[in-house]
C-alpha cells in the first residue's frame, strides 16, 4: 500500500493506523500549496480534490477520506482490535467518535490555518474548538481512550488534530485531561514511528 500525506496534516491518522497495523506501506509527500506529489508530479491526478490522505491499494485502487481509510486499515487486520467488530454497537461508537473529529473538529480547524481569513472570524472559530475542547475533556474523564481502555483509530485521528492546538494559539493545558491523553497516546511506539518518519519529532 501506498499512502500520500503531508508532514502532520489530517494525512498523519492513517499514517498511525498503518503503523498501528503493522501493515507494509510506502510514503509519497505531497506538497498542499503547490499541489504536487514527489517527483513533481500533480496530486490532483492521483485525488481530485488536491487533498490528502490518499491510500493507493496494491491493486491500484484509491481510497480518500481519513475514516474510511483508517476503518480500512483497521478491518485489515483484526486481530489487532483498532476498530471493534462491524455490525456491533461499539463500531458505531466508533463511526459516530470518528465523524464528529471529522466535522466538529477538523473542519473547525480548517479557517484558522487561513492567511486570508479575518482575525475576528478566526476567533469565532477558535470559539467553536474551546467548546468541541470541552465536551472532549468531559468525556475522556476515566477514560484512557475514546472507547475506553482499548486504543482504537479513532484515537489516532483525534490526536492529530489535538496536535494542531500549538499552531493556532489554544492552550491545551486548560484541559489537564486532554493534555494527558495526547501524552498517553503519543508514547505509543507505532504513534512515535509516524511521527518520526514525517520529520516531526527526532
Amino acid at each position: 500500500m501506498k499512502l500520500y500525506f503531508s508532514p502532520g496534516a489530517c494525512s498523519l491518522s492513517p499514517h498511525i493506523a498503518l503503523q498501528e497495523a503493522g501493515l507494509p506501506h510506502t510514503l509519497v509527500r505531497a506538497d498542499l500549496q503547490k499541489k504536487t506529489v514527489d517527483g513533481g508530479a500533480s496530486l490532483v491526478a492521483v485525488n481530485a480534490k488536491g487533498q490528502v490522505p490518499v491510500l493507493e491499494l496494491d491493486d491500484g485502487q484509491r481510497l480518500t477520506e481519513g475514516p474510511a481509510i483508517v476503518q480500512y486499515i483497521a478491518d485489515k487486520v483484526p486481530a489487532k482490535n483498532l476498530a471493534p467488530a462491524n455490525g456491533t454497537m461499539e463500531r458505531y461508537r466508533l463511526q459516530e467518535w470518528l465523524n464528529f473529529i471529522t466535522s466538529e473538529l477538523h473542519k473547525s480547524f480548517t479557517p484558522l490555518f487561513d492567511a486570508a481569513m479575518p482575525e475576528e472570524a478566526k476567533n469565532r472559530y477558535k470559539e467553536r474548538v474551546r467548546a468541541r475542547l470541552d465536551y472532549l475533556a468531559q468525556q475522556l474523564e476515566g477514560r484512557s481512550f475514546l472507547l475506553g481502555s482499548n486504543f482504537s483509530v479513532a484515537d489516532g485521528y483525534l490526536f492529530t488534530v489535538l496536535g494542531w492546538t500549538k499552531y493556532v494559539g489554544i492552550d491545551l493545558a486548560k484541559w489537564p485531561t486532554l493534555v494527558a491523553y495526547t501524552e498517553r497516546v503519543g508514547s505509543r511506539p507505532a504513534v512515535q514511528a509516524a511521527l518520526k518518519a514525517e520529520g516531526l519529532v527526532k
